[in-house]
């Protein structure tokens, strides 16, 4: 494993989710695909994630997925990549990751299966998946009990992070999660927990307290990443407020875009609109927004570009 702490320290800023392109006959639209990681890297994302849950990972072949890692890994020529690799059993886990890893990837994703229920079985369960992997690949937490159903309070986190020295970040999307974030860093300043990169996700909804909370950046996939870009940087940088009216502009489409089961369609057509991806299409089985619900996105964006002229679609 080359060096964690320098690992770390790259994981930060923003590093978005990419969701996967499809046409709407279900196959991979790769130009689509192009077009999205190139403009990634042009708005100055300091990273990505792909295959994770909004890049409908577990409805890709395993070269599909491959290819996807190997063309973003290609357009971010320098900066980090992350894999999702959760599986449900470690075999598939372990070759995903290993060939992520080949492949220039510089950290895999690990999100705990819902049949987990006591901490020692959270516990437990990371300490095998980071022995199928191998204790040379770097690994994300992906910590995300709205959808696992798996509930990891902050002494399980250090737990993990203490005894897997392969465990470089925390994807922060508990809700709410705010504490949790404040108690890690807490933790950290006493020297009770180990240095741990923390980025929040969520779709962005807490951004701009997260990063108050210790957060060091941003790591989902809001359909306008450029102002998660601009609220870490004005964050880091001290102007408190200039970050929350800027956030504040965006926060109804990101309220929107949060819905369960339909948000990952609001983000395909709000990318389609900007004309990111050719079709809002999702791979089966998937959600379809309504002719109400795409008039209501509509009216969201027109609103919004009176405050931020990137929405002027």
């Amino acid at each position: 494993m080359s060096d964690p702490d320098a690992l770390r320290a790259r994981l930060a800023g923003v590093l978005p989710i990419a969701p996967t392109p499809f046409h709407p006959d279900g196959a991979i639209d790769w130009a689509s695909a192009e077009r999205l990681f190139a403009f990634y890297r042009e708005i100055g994302a300091d990273g990505l994630t792909v295959l994770g849950i909004m890049g409908e990972a577990p409805k890709l072949e395993p070269r599909e997925s491959l290819a996807l890692l190997e063309a973003a890994v290609r357009h971010m020529a320098g900066r980090p990549v992350i894999v999702g690799v959760s599986a449900p059993g470690f075999a598939a886990m372990r070759t995903l990751a290993r060939e992520a890893m080949a492949a220039g990837a510089a950290a895999v994703m690990i999100a705990p299966p819902g049949t987990l229920r006591t901490d020692d079985q959270i516990v437990g369960y990371y300490a095998q998946a980071a022995e199928a992997i191998g204790g040379d690949v770097p690994f994300v937490i992906q910590d995300y009990p709205l959808v696992t159903q798996v509930q990891m309070a902050p002494v399980v986190i250090r737990r993990i992070v203490e005894d897997n020295p392969a465990c470089v970040m925390l994807k922060a999307e508990d809700w709410p999660g705010l504490e949790k974030i404040s108690l890690l860093r807490q933790w950290q300043r006493e020297g009770a927990l180990r240095p741990l990169a923390i980025l929040a996700a969520n779709g962005g909804l807490f951004l701009d307290f997260e990063m108050e909370r210790g957060a060091d950046g941003s790591n989902t996939g809001y359909a306008f990443p450029e102002m998660l870009i601009d609220v870490v940087r004005l964050a880091k940088g001290g102007a408190r407020d200039a970050a929350h009216d800027l956030f504040d502009a965006h926060l109804p489409l990101l309220r929107y875009e949060q819905q369960p089961v339909l948000g990952l369609a609001v983000r395909k057509y709000v990318l389609m609109r900007r004309g990111l991806l050719a079709s809002d299409a999702q791979r089966k089985p998937g959600a379809a927004l309504s002719a109400a619900a795409r008039a209501e996105i509509d009216y969201l964006l027109a609103r919004l570009a009176r405050r931020d002229g990137r929405a002027a679609l």
